[in-house]
């Protein structure tokens, strides 16, 4: 297990922690929180070896592999599936050699050939390539994704990439760092189910109390130099640190009563003769006391959106509009009204259309048909997932506040600023070093100030910590103009909203259940996604009597998807008979006597066999996902 004793870090001369104790068992799911700059990222880096403790100790077994997910990923030149088979490292090392050794300029002795197929066949080298693409397929990649390079993809989608080469490593130990931050709700949920079945030891860092409600079963929690652990999941860490700090209030202020008390005595009689032996006594109580310290909480963070001046009703309206890019409708016949107090959240799988909605809604996409209207007092909000990297990286911050409001005051300005933990020279310096969550609080600061009506935010809390999180739900519930939000963080969404939309097929219609039967409605709907593509039935199609509106969906002909239907059918018949064949081939392989030097032909000719089923297999996987997935779009 991993025990730390007394363990301290320092940074740049200040202690991140001290006297640090605590004991880690085997199996555990541990989330460590704490605001940002506590230390959970060094406390990482001490697990891996790559920080030595200032003083104390920290040990882990030294057997146990550690797998992490990389803050950064290089735009590497090699297909996304290839980086991800690269987190098991054993893996590659022995499809190497294997690889190596049916080339006939390499010569390999018999028996140690036949341990390498025997380990291999042992860490279940044959399905590492399917299991890696599954790990793909589960944090939102296409088929046709995985081939690409790794160059090829946004930083969002290489910690994607990052985080699947994590998962994909045979780990005792797996430390994620902000694991959800680029995720969707589809993805953030099958990553929940993951973990949960996790068999290693978890440490993990994230600012989605619900995520981490569903995954850990302890609480280390940095606060004050000081690491406190805590049986239970978030919420139930959050009930019992606000007793504690409840206690810890009750307790100083009864010690500070006490301590004025014994002073106010011994003030008084100190100089009298017949009371000097009761004040000495007092005063020899007051020196043995250990002093309570006052709780304290680390967040000073202040979000408030101002009363807007002027607002009408509806203040913005979609009607029978359908929303896309190019002639292509991606949502039909949508209709939305919002009115002051409106609270609409943005539910449905990923790419189905939750940002083209609010990028029409912007005004960003023009309408494909039907009608956008809005109020003349109509003052929009908008948050977009790339709204950071809009910023400009060479102003401060208080220069792009005096930019939308010159006439202001800097004092105003700072102050503003201070409630979104701007303060000193963070006011004045450069933005272009900050964090993502830094950035993320000014974007936020830069729409709050100027006192919009209508908010909508796309994914608003990415890079947001728990304390700035919950500062913005309270905002978000007291602000009185109309907010439609997307979010992965359903804490927020529950809490805020209190009409929720599903966006799925092309359609917007209202979800009859609350954030727990969506998440419910997903995984049932991610589950039925393989047995609708792959399933053979008949398609009834009807009779058009009339001529297809522009906006209508395309004829399906029964014809097209019977084709395609029986094309995964025959994919997978041929994937079954090739996985039949590399078992029997595995099994041949594994008989001691096949690598005596009279059988080398034989063991040749298997090798060969072995790499033919092997290609096919391959051909085939990729045949059948590529043709279901046409099917699938076929039938949306």
């Amino acid at each position: 297990m991993i025990v730390a004793k007394d363990l301290t870090l320092l940074r740049g001369g200040r202690p991140l922690f001290e006297y640090a104790s605590f004991a880690i068992h085997p199996g555990w799911r541990v989330g460590l929180t704490g605001s940002n700059g506590c230390g959970k990222s060094s406390l990482f880096e001490l697990l891996r070896a790559r920080l030595p403790v200032d003083a104390g100790s920290l040990e882990r077994p030294p057997q146990w592999v550690v797998a992490h997910m990389a803050q950064e990923v290089s735009a590497l030149p090699q297909p996304a599936i290839e980086f991800v088979l690269d987190g098991d490292s054993e893996w590659r090392v022995l499809d190497e050699q294997i690889n190596a050794a049916q080339d006939e300029s390499t010569a390999l002795d018999g028996n140690a050939l036949a341990n390498l197929y025997i380990r291999y066949d042992a860490i279940q080298g044959y399905t590492a390539r399917s299991r890696a693409a599954q790990l793909l397929a589960g944090l939102g990649f296409s088929e046709a994704d995985q081939q690409r390079h790794v160059a090829q993809f946004s930083g969002g989608w290489r910690m994607r990439l990052s985080l699947a080469q994590a998962l994909m490593c045979r780990s005792d130990l797996l430390l994620l760092d902000e694991p959800t931050n680029h995720l969707d709700l589809d993805a953030i949920l099958w990553l929940e189910d993951w973990l949960c079945a996790y068999q290693g030891t978890l440490l993990v860092v994230s600012h989605d109390r619900d995520f981490l409600d569903a995954v850990v079963g302890h609480i280390i929690h940095i606060e004050q130099c000081v690491l406190t652990h805590y049986r239970g999941n978030y919420s139930q860490f959050e009930r019992m640190r606000s007793e504690r700090l409840a206690q810890q209030t009750q307790m100083y202020e009864k010690q500070q009563t006490q301590v004025a008390h014994l002073t106010a005595f011994v003030e008084r009689f100190r100089a009298k003769a017949s009371k000097a032996k009761q004040a000495q006594s007092r005063l020899k109580a007051l020196e043995r006391m250990t002093l309570t310290a006052p709780s304290m909480v680390d967040s000073s963070l202040d979000i408030r959106f101002a009363v807007p001046e002027k607002m009408g009703s509806p203040l913005l309206r979609l009607d029978e509009a359908d929303l896309g890019y190019a002639n292509a409708p991606i949502l039909r016949q949508v209709d939305i009204a919002l009115a002051p107090g409106s609270r609409l959240g943005l539910l449905g799988p990923n790419g189905a259309g939750k940002s083209t909605l609010i990028k029409s809604l912007v005004g960003e996409l023009t309408l494909l048909s039907g009608q956008l209207s809005s109020s003349e007092h109509l003052r929009l909000g908008y948050f977009a997932q790339h709204q950071i990297d809009h910023l400009d990286a060479k102003a401060s911050a208080l220069l792009m506040m005096q930019r939308l409001s010159p006439k202001v005051d800097e004092l105003t300005l700072r102050n503003f600023l201070g409630g979104f933990g701007f303060r000193g020279d963070r006011v004045t310096c450069a933005v272009e070093p900050f964090s993502g969550g830094e950035k993320a609080r000014l974007a936020l600061a830069l729409i709050v100030w100027q006192k919009p009506n209508v908010l909508l935010l796309d994914e608003p809390t990415n890079h947001l910590d728990l304390d700035l999180r919950h500062a913005l739900l309270v905002a978000l519930q007291a602000f009185q103009g109309a907010v439609v939000l997307v979010s992965h963080d359903r804490h927020l969404v529950s809490a805020t909203c209190d009409e929720l939309l599903l966006v799925v097929d092309g359609e917007v219609r209202p979800f009859q259940g609350d954030i727990d039967a969506y998440a419910s409605w997903l995984r049932e709907w991610r589950a039925n996604l393989p047995k609708q593509a792959s399933a053979v039935q008949t398609v009834v199609v009807p009779v058009v009597s009339e001529p297809v509106k522009a906006s209508a969906k395309p004829v399906v002909r029964s014809a097209d998807v019977r084709a395609l239907q029986q094309k995964v059918v025959k994919a997978e018949l041929l994937m079954q008979r090739e996985q039949q064949a590399l078992q029997v081939i595995t099994e041949q392989l594994s008989r001691p006597d096949l690598y005596e030097p009279e059988q080398q032909q034989q063991l040749n000719d298997l090798l060969a066999q072995q790499k033919q089923a092997q290609q096919t297999l391959d051909a085939a996987e990729q045949s059948w996902l590529a043709t279901a997935d046409a099917l699938e779009a076929l039938l949306a």
